[in-house]
């Protein structure tokens, strides 16, 4: 038995035999946190995973056996863990609703159902993939969509042309790879990745920390396409395309990058990341929280004289970020401004009861 004596852990592998699944299986069951890996030691995670420059995937760490105990413990074990991550394609998950693939469809691309895989076939054709169990989920929360005339607001975004699969897609992937990670500057690598490089440069000034962000960028998902026509096509699914939704994104960014210089500053060639210097008369720094579907909210984050306005976020990302500056390029123990300050000061009269960015739109 592969088990590590001194850690009490057994490879991804040998996890994955003893918990009777297949190993996409398994993988998807890790990036949905139903199983949890072990972080390796900083001295081995310090050694990117096949010489790429990127930290080892969640799903290729190791398991404590205290966590397979728990998992084989449970009273349903294994066909209930299995069913949590049976992934399933339109047609079978339209019999599971007992509807016509064409309906199934038109609730997908309306965004009723989101994707947790894709793949393309031999003709370069996208398949999603759908959870089952969240697909029997959905025809028990909503029966009235089953059966007889859609409602009109479904058929009028359907014929505008509204496919949101690629996009929920993309919110549930980037969920997912927030949730395998606490490390700043990966997270920040994380919402880059689904940016056009050309948008990341106009957020990320300093070179170093665009090196930085795709050193740690993460790995394609499984089963992407490695060249040729089929790698183009699945290169457009994994890059946000709606205006807004790039502006989203662009935000997210800008705010991780803030949280993560808060904790180290992007290493020089040759470097290790250093840690950022310690306030010594600014105000301690409101980590940047994100949500579960993957998204930064900057309504969280409003400073406390007031929320921050709509249209200052949004020129502070179609701007870019500011060059960061090195350490020391400024007074010693001097600490470069935070990017909420720099919204404060953009804010001429600003009041208490400015307008806030509201609620945040669902597109998961």
């Amino acid at each position: 038995m592969t088990v590590d004596e001194t850690t009490r852990t057994v490879t991804p592998a040998r996890a994955a035999a003893e918990l009777e699944l297949k190993r996409e299986e398994f993988r998807l069951a890790v990036r949905m946190g139903l199983i949890r890996t072990t972080p390796l030691p900083d001295r081995d995670e310090a050694v990117r995973d096949r010489g790429g420059g990127r930290a080892r995937a969640p799903e290729r760490r190791p398991v404590e056996r205290a966590e397979l105990d728990r998992l084989k413990a449970a009273p349903d074990f294994p066909d209930g863990l299995r069913e949590r991550v049976r992934a399933v394609g339109a047609g079978e998950a339209a019999g599971l609703l007992s509807i016509t693939p064409d309906r199934f469809a038109r609730l997908a691309r309306t965004g009723h159902l989101s994707p947790v895989r894709f793949y393309l076939n031999r003709y370069r054709s996208v398949i999603w993939l759908y959870v089952a169990a969240e697909v029997t989920s959905f025809g028990e929360e909503h029966p009235a969509l089953l059966g007889g005339r859609l409602p009109a607001e479904v058929r009028e975004r359907e014929a505008a042309g509204e496919d949101l699969r690629a996009r929920n897609w993309r919110s549930r992937h980037l969920a997912l790879l927030l949730r395998g990670t606490d490390d700043p500057w990966v997270r920040a690598a994380a919402v880059a990745s689904l940016l056009d490089p050309v948008q990341v440069a106009e957020v990320v000034d300093d070179p170093y920390e665009r090196g930085h962000l795709d050193r740690l960028r993460p790995p394609p998902p499984p089963g992407f396409p490695v060249s040729g026509a089929a790698y183009e096509v699945a290169e457009r699914l994994v890059r946000a395309d709606d205006p807004d939704e790039i502006l989203w994104h662009r935000v997210s960014l800008a705010l991780a990058l803030e949280e993560a210089r808060a904790v180290c500053q992007a290493p020089h060639p040759g470097e290790r990341p250093r840690p950022a210097a310690p306030a010594a008369t600014e105000p301690e720094v409101v980590p940047v929280p994100v949500s579960d579907a993957g998204v930064v909210r900057p309504s969280d984050v409003a400073p406390a004289g007031g929320p921050v306005r709509r249209s200052a976020v949004r020129a502070r990302a179609r701007r870019g970020a500011p060059p960061p500056g090195r350490a020391a390029a400024r007074a010693p123990g001097a600490r470069r401004p935070g990017l909420l300050d720099r919204l404060r000061r953009s804010l001429p009269g600003r009041t208490g009861g400015g307008g806030g960015w509201g609620e945040r739109r669902d597109w998961g």
